[in-house]
């Protein structure tokens, strides 16, 4: 019965996470999270190589690496949880071959990307409308519209 219940299952759930993330830290700052902090590891375990092309011609931001945009920054804690919820749902999107044809942001990803923009571009954006999502006068600096996919 115990072994049925969804409190098990939670506790198994919470367990299993917090090991990872235990075994994540352990590795410390040079090992695994060094490097998966970088845009090529992104592009290389998501089948991103459209976005990986387009964000290399991108002009400024492509000094920038992917987790600056799309995970939390204002918050260590809060960028490790969700890089270890969302590293741990692509890797089971990319070995199950359910990958979709086109990526999209999820919306926790876009308030996530919007909340990046803002944080960056602080001083430039104090007097707009912060309800328009930034790429929307901005075309050009989603991935799909840069560089040699922009022009295609």
């Amino acid at each position: 019965m115990f072994l049925r219940s969804n409190n098990f299952i939670h506790l198994i759930s919470i367990l299993l996470l917090f090991l990872i993330i235990t075994l994540f830290s352990a590795c410390g700052k040079s090992g695994i999270i060094a490097k998966t902090e970088k845009s090529e590891y992104c592009a290389s375990c998501h089948v991103m190589q459209d976005e990986y092309t387009a964000w290399l011609h991108s002009g400024a931001h492509r000094r920038k690496v992917c987790v600056e945009c799309h995970l939390p920054n204002y918050n260590q804690a809060l960028h490790y949880w969700w890089k270890t919820i969302d590293g741990l749902k692509d890797v089971i999107v990319f070995h199950s071959g359910k990958i979709p044809e086109r990526i999209k942001l999820s919306e926790h990803g876009i308030r996530i990307v919007q909340s990046n923009c803002i944080r960056c571009h602080e001083n430039m954006v104090m007097m707009i409308n912060k309800n328009r999502k930034c790429w929307e006068c901005h075309r050009r600096i989603t991935h799909m519209h840069t560089g040699i996919t922009g022009t295609i």
